[in-house]
């Protein structure tokens, strides 16, 4: 997993979301990613980490998605279950598991990386959607750029997010990270 803790930034990750998602209060707010309100976004995050524990068990997909149940009423208790639950399954990990996603079968270190990164960019966009702050923890930033920046071509040719948007080499790294998966900061909310 190159010469950082990925582990160490999943509980920064995780320490970061639940600090904005604590402080919802209007769960029908837009976020920037259009289509979601807040509720939505959360449910996505938490849907996310529900996963985990069956995935790295060797679930595949399909097995995966009949264990799961239905989220609850209070985002904020489930948050607190399956980000608890997948932390412990990724302490668990055997090194070299092979996981089964649904576009791939990759080693668990880089689904590890996919999910800091996911659940990063998605604290800024929870943090935008409710005025809380938008700074996030430099290393955590630091560490997914290194994910996201040798894939900044298949990343536009994907789909999966709005345009890049056009920043200046010289931009503060979290910037030109979110600008990577279409989301400006200098906008204001």
């Amino acid at each position: 997993m190159n010469d950082r803790d990925w582990l160490a930034l999943l509980k920064t990750a995780n320490h970061e979301f639940a600090s904005r998602l604590s402080a919802v209060s209007d769960w029908d707010a837009p976020t920037p990613d259009t289509e979601w309100t807040v509720r939505d976004l959360a449910s996505h995050v938490i849907e996310e980490q529900q996963w985990v524990p069956f995935l790295l068990g060797g679930s595949t997909i399909d097995q995966a998605r009949r264990e799961l149940a239905p989220l609850g009423d209070d985002l904020f208790a489930e948050w607190r279950l399956y980000s608890f639950g997948a932390a412990a399954a990724w302490h668990n990990v055997a090194p070299g598991t092979i996981v089964n996603l649904s576009r791939d079968r990759v080693p668990a270190e880089d689904y590890l990386r996919e999910l800091v990164s996911d659940v990063t960019i998605h604290t800024w966009d929870l943090a935008r959607a409710i005025g809380a702050p938008e700074e996030l923890d430099p290393e955590l930033i630091d560490a997914v750029w290194t994910v996201f920046e040798p894939q900044q071509e298949t990343l536009a040719a994907s789909g999966l997010y709005a345009a890049p948007v056009a920043l200046p080499s010289d931009a503060p790294l979290q910037s030109r990270l979110l600008a990577v998966t279409g989301r400006d900061d200098r906008v204001a909310a």
